[in-house]
């Protein structure tokens, strides 16, 4: 009879790359190694190593430009370009608003409405485009006024710019204008005779990344989830606030979100193009069934 032991199970406890003796549970959120407090940088979401921050300091071209932990290649600029394109035209349209009603008449999210005359506009009438448009446009008079803007591109500027670098930036425009038109598509299938302007639920959409993705880089959860509840709070407490746009736009951008951060690496591209065509494609249908239903 064999005296032998059997040998203790192995365990594995990873450690910072540079220092393997040190424990350690956080990535770096462009290499995706292990770091240890001594080796982490603040990035703009989660945390970065020496290596990476030093090359970024350097600046890469395009074709040795490091990926992120969620397989984004890093952008030539630090430059939130698409963040700060947004704004710009959020801006621009606002502008255009304040010199004619007719912008907002003309492009706002109108489910069905029926004119004096029998036509019907709306997205029932064929006006499809008012799905996507609605998220450029803001109010400029009524209960919110001036406040509408200035909290959205503010919101915007706090949270875009980090999920731009992190994600890539066609990762992060599918993200903005899909969770944009769930909010939209969830108001026309909720109430359809019912109107709505603004870039809430696009903005939502990437609170709701942002948590998500945190939490999976392992960045402090708190100050976001404060954030949601806030303005949760909000919604559903002020008169005249779309919720439908704010909570479609938050479960799109969550779900979104949920596929760009946890993809396994071998199905990760496949994924990250996937999850936001096989979304499109859902709402496309939502909107048709519905459409149908109300002609």
């Amino acid at each position: 009879m064999s005296t032998e032991q059997s040998p203790a199970p192995e365990t594995s406890v990873p450690t910072c790359y540079r220092h393997p003796g040190r424990e350690s549970h956080v990535r770096c959120t462009r290499c995706d190694r292990y770091i240890c407090p001594d080796c982490m940088r603040d990035a703009a979401v989660g945390h970065q190593c020496v290596e990476c921050v030093a090359g970024g300091n350097r600046g890469s071209g395009r074709s040795t430009a490091p990926r992120t932990v969620l397989g984004a290649r890093g952008p030539d600029s630090a430059v939130p370009v698409v963040t700060y394109t947004l704004i710009g035209l959020c801006i621009a349209v606002y502008l255009a608003e304040l010199a004619s009603m007719r912008v907002v008449t003309d492009f706002m999210m109108l489910g069905r409405w029926v004119q004096p005359d029998g036509e019907v506009i709306g997205v029932a009438g064929g006006q499809w485009y008012r799905l996507v448009t609605t998220m450029f446009l803001h109010e400029r008079g009524g209960s919110f006024g001036f406040t509408h803007i200035l909290f959205n591109m503010w919101a915007l500027y706090a949270v875009g710019p980090a999920l731009e670098q992190v994600l890539g930036r066609w990762r992060y425009l599918a993200l903005y204008l899909l969770s944009g038109l769930g909010g939209s598509v969830l108001l026309y299938l909720v109430d359809p005779s019912g109107a709505a302007v603004g870039a809430s639920g696009a903005i939502f959409g990437l609170f709701g990344a942002y948590f998500v993705i945190g939490r999976r880089l392992g960045a402090p959860a708190g100050p976001i989830l404060f954030l949601l509840v806030i303005n949760l709070a909000i919604t559903f407490s002020v008169k005249g606030i779309s919720w439908e746009g704010h909570v479609g736009g938050l479960v799109v951008g969550a779900l979104i979100a949920l596929a760009y951060a946890y993809a396994p690496a071998a199905q990760r591209r496949l994924l990250h193009i996937g999850m936001p065509v096989v979304t499109f494609v859902a709402l496309a249908a939502l909107v048709t069934v519905k459409t149908l239903a109300l002609t």
